[in-house]
């Protein structure tokens, strides 16, 4: 019997959980079919320079989802899950901190970080995690209530658990026992028929949709997944087009005629779905709940710290001038903002350090028998090498809070007179017994790895600058 490997199965994943999630929210496929119509436009307009930040094969079956779960334990569990397919915990968000309204949540990423394992198959999840212990949305009434309800239930079958277990520990699973792994994980992400305690959802409700949608009812499900397109403001107007109400901006940088940096994202509007709902007296009746949505992105090229300390600065000249202004049109103020302040080429982020590039030999470089310089920038300019942008993987706090806030029905309660409780990279770390991993890092490796490989193929002995 042939065997499975991760990168397969977490192929395979992306794909049921797209299909089944397309059942489940028809909006969701009308969006992938217009990002593949704007994709194949882009690429015919652009050629090459369409696949500059990946392959169209690897952009058209990108994906990422959102879930959301209530304690450390859950969080431990959907660790151990994801690892069955290659996928590691990066980065830390704390979405409490990003959002005017009550978005009581910390996350974490889940994705490939090898750069083969990203070409391949790139899916993430991005997965939050509701933070009962914080006094300023729960008061300690409701978080007692909130911990046993979350201690009752089981998101994740310990027969789903042992299968990724073993594909974790493998790296790969025998054909029939992928095909289980696989239908288990889907189905623990499907939305539940079971019957929604009104009134407890409704209670969680008045704090924060979002903890209404963890806390109040007995399962997970997936709350978005995400399509990458290469023209997101096409995207936006086509949908439009459609009769689709998107929110109201796209969130994250904005359009400008410089390089695509970090991430742009924007989404149709959270869809009153019919959902059961048990009443106090037992009975039961029809009822809506709107908590899922569907989100597209466009992804640019990865910032150092430096660059990054850049992107948000320059978010908060656009916060003060379009406070200023408020009778101009946002995106005008932080277009304006970008063309004053943000290299306009990929060749100047280079050479001042404000992004991730890998690199490799040119094909035309010199061959009159000249030494080569010992500074990748001037190795670039001089055509020895060739800089390859790495694209951003990951994501912008701000932005998801942004698009968690633009679908929510209300901006709930929080009490800001009480002190918050500290979550950091750490403590997450410790909650999933697993390291949670720096995206910098991750980036500068790959960035440092290359530079190393262009070192010794020109001879240059130490540090190549």
């Amino acid at each position: 019997m042939s065997a499975i490997s991760q990168w397969q199965l977490r192929a395979a994943f992306a794909e049921r959980l797209s299909r089944m999630y397309g059942q489940e929210v028809p909006a969701y496929t009308t969006l992938v079919d217009v990002s593949r119509e704007v994709n194949e436009d882009v690429l015919r307009a652009q050629g090459a320079d369409a696949e500059r930040l990946g392959s169209i094969g690897r952009v058209t079956a990108e994906r990422h989802g959102a879930i959301r779960v209530g304690t450390p334990r859950e969080m431990h569990q959907v660790a151990r899950v994801f690892a069955a397919f290659g996928m590691h915990p990066v980065g830390f968000y704390d979405l409490r901190e990003a959002a005017a309204s009550a978005v009581p949540v910390v996350s974490t990423a889940f994705r490939p970080v090898d750069g083969a394992e990203l070409a391949r198959n790139p899916f993430r999840v991005f997965t939050s995690m509701l933070t009962v212990a914080d006094p300023r949305f729960f008061d300690a009434g409701l978080r007692s209530r909130l911990e046993t309800f979350l201690a009752g239930r089981e998101l994740f079958p310990p027969e789903l658990l042992a299968l990724a277990d073993r594909a974790a520990a493998d790296g790969e699973l025998p054909e029939e026992q992928a095909e289980r792994l696989l239908h288990l994980a889907v189905r623990a992400f499907e939305l539940s028929p079971e019957p929604v305690d009104k009134a407890w959802y409704e209670t969680l409700e008045r704090i924060s949709a979002v903890a209404a949608d963890i806390g109040g009812v007995r399962s997970t499900h997936i709350n978005h997944l995400t399509p990458r397109v290469l023209d997101i403001d096409e995207l936006y107007r086509r949908m439009t087009r459609r009769g689709i109400e998107m929110i109201d901006t796209i969130q994250g940088p904005p359009a400008w005629k410089g390089p695509d940096v970090l991430l742009r994202q924007t989404s149709f509007r959270a869809l009153a779905e019919p959902r059961a709902m048990r009443t106090p007296d037992g009975g039961v009746v029809s009822g809506a709940l709107r908590v899922r949505f569907g989100e597209v992105e466009a992804r640019g090229i990865a910032l150092t710290r430096r660059g990054r300390a850049l992107y948000d600065g320059l978010l908060g000249r656009v916060d003060e001038q379009a406070a200023q202004n408020p009778s101009e049109a946002r995106g005008d103020i932080a277009r304006a903002v970008w063309e004053r302040h943000m290299p306009g080429s990929e060749q100047e982020l280079a050479a001042e350090g404000l992004a991730y590039f890998t690199y490799r030999l040119s094909p035309d470089r010199p061959r009159d028998g000249g030494r080569p310089p010992a500074d990748i920038v001037e190795l670039v300019r001089q055509n020895w090498v060739v800089a390859e942008p790495l694209v951003y993987e990951d994501f912008l706090p701000r932005s998801a809070a942004g698009i968690f806030q633009s679908n929510l029905s209300g901006e709930g309660t929080r009490d800001n007179e009480q002190q918050g409780t500290a979550y950091d990279t750490a403590w997450l770390s410790g909650a999933i017994d697993r390291e949670v991993l720096d995206p910098f890092a991750l980036y500068e490796r790959q960035q440092n790895t290359s530079v190393a490989g262009i070192a010794r193929a020109l001879g240059l002995t130490g540090t190549l600058g």
